[in-house]
């Protein structure tokens, strides 16, 4: 960076942070050596709607070093003064020399299924508030019905600021017209984004322990580090449709949709009682956007040793799950070919006898497996863990 800054003459460097534990660490390291070389280096929260700092303000509790409970911190962000949304820079153009970037070949994956740029985020952002955003109650929990936004990957590299998306949801919601469900989804889009920022403040705030439980007391709990069932999960023949759809659209696409991340990652944690950190490892090597931070403190949270204080695990039901968001099976039929052509009772998973499960027409010359495991067993089977452990802990 510091060549480069010199080939360009420039007197100020400027980024935007990562919140990761380790890139915290290398931006402190760059800021030093730009300064000692008498050159102004500029850090900037642009990764976020709302400045870390800003909702700290409101927070006087733990000498402000921000909030650990989402409740009360979407209260301090929803009135937060927000930065303005600058107008878009002018960039010079300097003959340096460049290495070209690497092409997708180079990093052991096809081309990439979306185009990267400024320009199409902002117009994939114009596309989903024109109409799409209005069904995003439903949309964020049902796969197979109206897509979610699919910006995780802008906001991630820097092609689309949060702030952008915040600044042009306040225009959609001004909208006379609007009925007061669309009103309510409107709430819940910026929700998300709160809740995206509130993650990316507790890795601000909290960098001292990056790849440990937030809470202390989770730190000790005896999470393993492998099951008989592991590759079962990772390839999505977990017997459980709903779980391994998820699963599958992730290996095919790089994204999986919210509420099948919900499931698949409880599942890995509470039904194969793996740690959260072999399901986020995991992940980020297939995941389009990249954000450890943001992969850490959501793994966490749904792993019940983060920022999430409540009194037991939530632990999510696969066949619940299936009935209630995909009760058609239309999500579990686009990913598992060998189920396209069952009936919908066949589509929750666990519930039918081995020797039914194992009895599926083969599709393609592949059958679907028996479920892993039994999820109400495997369920009460940690609960009685997790009470122990916390018995112990309490003493």
């Amino acid at each position: 960076m510091l060549r480069l800054a010199r080939d360009a003459g420039a007197s100020t460097v400027a980024w935007t942070i990562d919140y990761d534990a380790l890139a915290l660490g290398r931006q402190r390291a760059l800021q030093s050596a730009l300064e000692e070389a008498g050159l102004r280096a500029v850090a900037v929260h642009d990764a976020p709607a709302v400045h870390p700092d800003e909702t700290a303000a409101a927070r006087s509790a733990d000498c402000g070093r921000g909030y650990r409970a989402f409740a009360p911190y979407v209260t301090a962000w929803s009135h937060a003064p927000r930065a303005p949304v600058a107008d878009v820079p002018r960039f010079a153009s300097l003959p340096l020399v460049s290495e070209p970037l690497p092409t997708a070949h180079e990093l052991g994956t096809t081309a990439p299924s979306q185009a990267a740029s400024e320009s199409h985020a902002r117009g994939a952002l114009a596309a989903y508030l024109a109409a799409p955003v209005l069904q995003y109650s439903a949309a964020r929990n049902v796969p197979a019905g109206e897509p979610t936004a699919r910006l995780s990957a802008a906001l991630a590299f820097g092609t689309l600021a949060a702030r952008t998306v915040l600044a042009e949801l306040d225009v959609r919601a001004r909208d006379p017209f609007l009925l007061a469900e669309e009103h309510v989804a409107l709430r819940a889009f910026a929700r998300a984004l709160a809740q995206r920022d509130f993650f990316l403040q507790l890795a601000w705030f909290f960098e001292d322990a990056p790849d440990a439980p937030l809470q202390p007391r989770m730190r000790r709990f005896p999470f393993a580090r492998n099951h008989p069932a592991l590759d079962a999960w990772h390839d999505g023949r977990t017997g459980y449709p709903f779980v391994d759809a998820g699963l599958r659209q992730l290996r095919a696409t790089g994204w999986m949709h919210p509420r099948a991340r919900l499931v698949a990652a409880s599942f890995l944690c509470f039904d194969l009682g793996v740690d959260w950190r072999v399901g986020r490892d995991a992940w980020e090597a297939l995941l389009e956007e990249d954000d450890a931070a943001l992969a850490t403190g959501n793994w966490q949270w749904v792993a019940g040793v983060g920022a999430d204080l409540a009194q037991f695990p939530r632990i999510y039901n696969p066949r619940k799950q299936a009935r209630a968001f995909d009760p058609r099976g239309a999500y579990v039929r686009r990913w598992i070919p060998e189920l396209r052509h069952r009936p919908d009772a066949d589509l929750f998973g666990g519930a039918q006898a081995p020797e039914r499960q194992l009895s599926l027409e083969l599709f393609d010359g592949a059958t679907y497996p028996p479920p892993v495991v039994e999820h109400e067993a495997a369920a009460r089977a940690f609960l009685r863990r997790y009470g122990d452990f916390m018995r112990e802990v309490r003493r």
